[in-house]
């Protein structure tokens, strides 16, 4: 069964960030561990599974994706500081929680989601930066498919319970905890 619309599909991949001269190993998903997915209904990048797109099991893949095609350029504007009593509960300010290289989930003022990424902490201020850990890098994937077929109802409701990633393959052991849209694609 060749990768469609609807079908769930199962890879092993090597996620490298960087340039051709330099490339960082960011994410794998192994045969025991793969990353999992229903294609085509918008939890991967659609560059992504425009690269995979009629792929059978056993074949590879070897491709680069552009920021503009993945997690788009690092913006300075979405570095922004604020103010650290933003970060209080019940007036007092968890030290052990909120600090530096901690990602956080957040809320902006119109309800949406989004996770933010400690950079420094003052006194009166909390400088966060709100881009894709992948914003601005060039990602590369090498990887195989490993099956493609009708979802069952359990692999659904598998892939739509808590994290939504399924047995992921991110090398989190608590995969619950692996802030999913950074973990994968």
């Amino acid at each position: 069964m060749k990768i469609s619309k609807n079908k769930f599909v199962s890879v092993a991949y090597d996620l490298n960030a960087g340039d051709e001269n330099e490339q960082e190993v960011m994410e794998s998903a192994t045969k025991e561990r793969p990353l999992q997915f229903i294609y085509g209904i918008g939890n991967m990048l659609p560059a992504f599974e425009e690269h995979i797109r009629e792929l059978e099991p056993g074949a590879t893949f070897d491709f680069s994706l552009t920021p503009e095609d993945a997690y788009g350029e690092y913006r300075e504007d979405h570095v922004v500081k604020l103010p650290k009593h933003v970060f209080e509960v019940n007036g007092k300010f968890d030290g052990e929680y909120i600090r530096e290289g901690v990602t956080l989930p957040m809320t902006n003022s119109n309800g949406e989601r989004m996770n933010g990424s400690v950079l420094e902490i003052n006194e009166n201020e909390i400088l966060m930066d709100f881009n894709h850990p992948l914003a601005g890098e060039t990602l590369h994937f090498t990887g195989e498919i490993l099956d493609v077929h009708e979802p069952t109802e359990d692999e659904i409701a598998a892939l739509n319970s808590g994290c939504g990633c399924g047995e992921c393959g991110c090398g989190d052991e608590d995969c619950g905890e692996c802030g999913c849209d950074s973990c994968h694609t």
